[in-house]
């Protein structure tokens, strides 16, 4: 087996996935295939991992397929983030100055974890980037 058959493989089993997980939050493989313009058999294809998916049949499910489930056929490290139009960038700037605040003293020495960072202020940093992502 080449390698490009390993990625081939890996593509349609992750493809089986997204799919299924789209079907529990209630996208049936018909609303993706009209909302896409995708064929539904094509989609059926997709969604049994008997075809990897193309690059623009991809680009069409974008927007149909929740970003978070497209991201699952990206490389690890990798994901679909949606620009958002409105950006109010005085709030975004605020929340980035809260962030390295919040960051700069989880490093002193009288934190929990004196200068490494400790499992809480993680999950506070953590909870701060899901703000910035969100805004």
């Amino acid at each position: 087996m080449s390698h490009d058959d390993n990625i081939t493989a890996r593509t349609k089993r992750t493809q089986q996935t997204v799919f299924r997980e789209a079907q529990a939050r209630g996208l049936t493989l018909k609303v993706i295939a009209i909302d896409s313009g995708l064929g539904y058999t094509t989609v059926q294809s997709y969604a049994r991992g008997e075809a990897a998916m193309s690059l623009p049949a991809l680009v069409k499910l974008i927007g149909v397929i929740p970003a978070d489930l497209i991201s699952m056929l990206f490389p690890d490290g990798w994901q679909l983030v949606p620009v958002p139009e409105d950006i109010n960038h005085d709030e975004f700037c605020d929340l980035i100055t809260d962030y390295r605040h919040m960051k700069d003293d989880a490093h002193r020495p009288e934190s929990p974890a004196g200068r490494d960072l400790s499992p809480c202020e993680l999950e506070k940093l953590d909870r701060k980037v899901a703000q910035i992502r969100g805004a």
